[in-house]
């Protein structure tokens, strides 16, 4: 069973997709662009304020489905220049502060929407319990 998620505190898909989707105990969140979700417009101010507005639209579509940032399992981030991960890094560390921080990847390519700099999607574990630990060997 999917169920679509959808908040006005951040931007409207600005195509044939969902803010967010919750399927099962998982919320897949579409990658989200530093849109001002009052105006539809990107945020001037170079990467800084394009991070913080990314990482806050992020963080209320999870809002919006009952999850937290601490919930979040994996995040892909995508770059426009790789020049920029040293900033990226450090303010998405501000916000992912959790005890378990989510898997990552982080790539560069060629274009993003709207001339983005940056854009971040991930998945989050909404069940109501831990994830069982793995160990190795028998």
């Amino acid at each position: 069973m999917k169920t679509q998620v959808s908040t006005p505190h951040a931007p409207q898909a600005i195509g044939p997709y969902s803010q967010a989707v919750l399927a099962g105990d998982f919320l897949f969140v579409s990658g989200q662009i530093p849109l001002d979700p009052q105006t539809g417009l990107m945020v001037s101010g170079g990467i800084t304020s394009q991070t913080h507005r990314v990482l806050d639209n992020l963080k209320a579509v999870l809002e919006a489905a009952a999850v937290s940032l601490e919930e979040v399992v994996k995040t892909t981030i995508f770059l426009s220049s790789m020049d920029d991960f040293a900033t990226v890094n450090e303010i998405y560390g501000s916000y992912f502060t959790g005890e378990i921080l989510p898997a990552r990847a982080a790539v560069q390519i060629a274009k993003l929407p709207k001339d983005a700099l940056v854009e971040i999607e991930c998945i989050a574990y909404k069940g109501g319990t831990s994830l069982p630990l793995l160990s190795g060997g028998n």
